[in-house]
């Protein structure tokens, strides 16, 4: 793993336009750099970052994870509001849902709605890394097919 400067809260952009916003994180096995202040535990968790703010997103969050090895979440959770989908990028894992286990590796996708209890640990000996996107429940959205529009065609790449 590559070394960071001490531990921040919160990523900055790294490139920026009117339509979009860029941040980049880094290896995900590397995401020990950041901490994010946890209400519940009463400090700070490293290896998770949220970028909602970051992004300047208004409908969703987003959290990319990396818990280390044998580590848990000694708690369960839900939301009042937002339904959860994990998305597991890498490691082994278990997720408790309403008292069921799952194992989850990379490529294991979880939606939690609201009510959900939910607890999460790393079973493997590496990183667990899962990102988390969290939207209003029953928001309505639209899919990618009935909400995508054709831009330009064929894509305008600059020459090499």
């Amino acid at each position: 793993m590559t070394e960071r400067p001490a531990a921040i809260a919160r990523p900055e952009p790294s490139a920026s336009g009117p339509h979009f916003t860029a941040v980049d994180l880094g290896a995900l096995d590397d995401l020990s750099g950041f901490e994010t202040p946890h209400p519940l535990l009463g400090r700070a968790t490293r290896g998770r970052v949220f970028l909602q703010q970051a992004l300047g997103a208004t409908g969703i969050e987003l959290s990319f994870n990396a818990m280390p090895p044998r580590a848990a979440v000694p708690f369960t959770h839900a939301h009042r509001e937002n339904e959860e989908l994990y998305l597991f990028l890498g490691g082994e894992g278990e997720m408790l849902v309403d008292g069921q286990v799952l194992p989850v590796r990379e490529g294991s996708c979880v939606r939690c709605a609201p009510q959900a209890l939910r607890a999460w640990r790393n079973v493997g000996a590496g990183v667990l890394s899962f990102a988390v996107l969290q939207v209003r429940a029953d928001a309505g959205v639209a899919s990618e097919i009935e909400d995508g529009v054709a831009g330009e065609s064929p894509a305008p790449w600059p020459a090499d």
